[in-house]
């Protein structure tokens, strides 16, 4: 097969026809043609030279030359591609390391076995053009849906016809009893594209909840428009889903406008859904409002929310336990994915019974420390005292504003609890220099003895030693396992020590040590305090 004038224009007429077949561009076709050439080439004239291949892009005329590169004596290695200064003097006048000399060849005349292995080259150049083609076509069309058709079945995943490739829809991104025969329409979520070995791999979707929020865009013009927004959506598959969302004009309903006509907006994502319930929930900025919300159909009574914990509990009518649980704890979870918190849900016969043993528990310290009857003790519980320390430095105004408290009362209240309160401190005190605590530890501001005698317990005997920690370990907080939310208990966390409280003490305990610089530490907040302002313009 020698590439005679007869066939050199088929050359670039191939290169068109493939390029159109694959939708490549067709100078990535030629540039394989020339690689392949040059391939064959090299089998003819020796592996070791450096053929290169040009077809001109208007004759189709493929010209073979042999290039070799100026290296300097010492690097010279290989003899057919390389050549020293002194002996590319006789080619060139003042040759330089780096400068080439090209020599024309005589064109090759390709056997079978050279035609075969440059039909390769070629078909696998091909390949990768075409790949790289699809990935930049589906990537940029992550989070949008795609309609396809159904090819076949690979171990429970679905192969999708999706155009200009394929796309694959795994087991588990199915909606649970949803099944498909070749040449079905479908409709899916591109989830992702990555580059793989084989090519693209478009991986689908029809479980996400991202899905749904595309379906309500499509069906909604006023969130296509950005009049409502989806602020969160959370999904069980094929069975019941709920959605958040926000108008930002008064006048438009968003629920309602989610819904549309007798149904028919909501309906249209229900039937795509293969029946998916979908519960549509008005989002609100205050966690306990768009909680209520979200536990619909359920009534709630009251939540307590604690942010440091990113826990919330909901106290709901006892009839209404298994309605706000939902079958198999389906509405609390949907709910719980919805705001982002993780929901307890207890009755209000179950938070009166803790309240009540709450009251007794209080009653109870307030009889042993204060040498008190059951009577005063509830009413000090009553009255909303829950410690000591309370009792002690309150005004005494508040004492005498108990009926029943006169100011000798009052008074004598008061030096009982400074008297107990002090005996505590002296044996913690006591107990901590007893495993060894130092002074220096002790007379740091900010640490009460019963903190000292905890962080003794736990080897922190110096303030070098508190210096070290860091402020979780004081306080406490949350990490994230495998999604999991994790406690870590922090050594002064039962003394209600927050994370601002133990990063200030453990800061004031190193520029005390001289590790910080406190005029560094000025700079440093001057900086932060810059910075969250620019931000806050910035949202403005």
């Amino acid at each position: 097969m020698a590439i005679t004038s007869a066939n050199q224009l088929e050359l670039l007429q191939t290169a068109e026809a493939v390029a159109r077949e694959k939708l490549i561009d067709p100078e990535l076709v030629v540039q394989a043609m020339e690689d392949s050439l040059a391939r064959a080439a090299k089998s003819r004239y020796g592996a070791d030279m450096d053929i290169r291949v040009h077809i001109d892009r208007k004759t189709g005329r493929a010209q073979f030359t042999r290039v070799r590169t100026v290296v300097e004596d010492e690097l010279l290695e290989n003899h057919h591609a390389e050549l020293t200064v002194k002996q590319a003097k006789q080619y060139l006048a003042d040759p330089q390391i780096g400068d080439e000399i090209v020599d024309e060849v005589p064109p090759v005349d390709l056997g079978r076995i050279a035609a075969q292995s440059a039909k390769q080259v070629i078909l696998q150049k091909v390949r990768e053009a075409e790949r790289d083609r699809q990935y930049d076509e589906f990537k940029d069309r992550v989070g949008t849906i795609i309609n396809g058709t159904v090819k076949r079945e690979e171990y429970g995943n679905i192969i999708v016809d999706i155009g200009r490739g394929e796309g694959i829809l795994r087991r588990n991104e199915k909606i649970g009893r949803e099944s498909y025969r070749p040449n079905d329409r479908i409709r899916c979520f591109i989830k992702d594209v990555r580059r793989e070995a084989r090519g693209p791999q478009v991986f689908l979707s029809r479980t996400a909840p991202d899905f749904m929020a595309a379906l309500f865009k499509m069906e909604v013009p006023e969130i296509y428009d950005g009049i409502i927004e989806i602020k969160a959506v959370a999904r069980d598959p094929g069975s019941r889903a709920k959605i958040a969302v926000i108008s930002y004009d008064n006048s438009i309903d968003p629920v309602g406008a989610c819904v549309g006509m007798r149904g028919s907006r909501v309906q249209a994502v229900v039937n795509e859904l293969q029946g998916e319930k979908i519960d549509i929930i008005p989002w609100n900025e205050d966690q306990a409002t768009f909680l209520v919300n979200a536990l619909q159909p359920a009534e709630v009574s009251k939540v307590v929310i604690d942010e440091d914990a990113a826990r919330i509990e909901v106290v709901v009518p006892d009839e209404q336990l298994s309605l706000a649980i939902g079958r198999r704890g389906q509405n609390v979870r949907l709910a719980s994915q919805l705001t982002a918190l993780d929901i307890d849900i207890m009755t209000e016969s179950d938070e009166s019974a803790r309240r009540q043993a709450e009251f007794a528990e209080r009653t109870k310290l307030f009889m042993d420390a204060l040498d008190v009857d059951e009577m005063m003790a509830q009413l000090l519980v009553a009255e909303g005292f829950t410690n000591l320390e309370e009792v002690a430095y309150v005004e005494i105004d508040e004492l005498l504003s108990i009926d029943g408290f006169d100011e000798d009362t009052a008074t004598e209240l008061q030096a009982r609890a400074r008297d107990k309160i002090e005996a505590a401190n002296q044996a913690a005190l006591d107990a901590a220099r007893a495993m060894g605590v130092e002074d220096s530890l002790i007379d740091f501001e900010g640490l009460t003895p019963q903190m000292i005698e905890a962080l003794a317990k736990d080897g922190i005997k110096t303030l070098d030693d508190f210096a070290t920690c860091a402020d979780w370990e004081l306080a406490g907080g949350w990490t994230s396992v495998d999604g999991q939310r994790i406690k870590d208990d922090g050594i002064l966390e039962s003394f209600e020590m927050s994370l601002e409280e133990a990063q200030t003490l453990i800061m004031t305990a190193r520029v005390q040590l001289g590790w910080v610089d406190p005029a560094e530490l000025e700079v440093e907040e001057d900086a932060d305090a810059e910075e969250l302002a620019d931000g806050e313009e910035d949202e403005a």
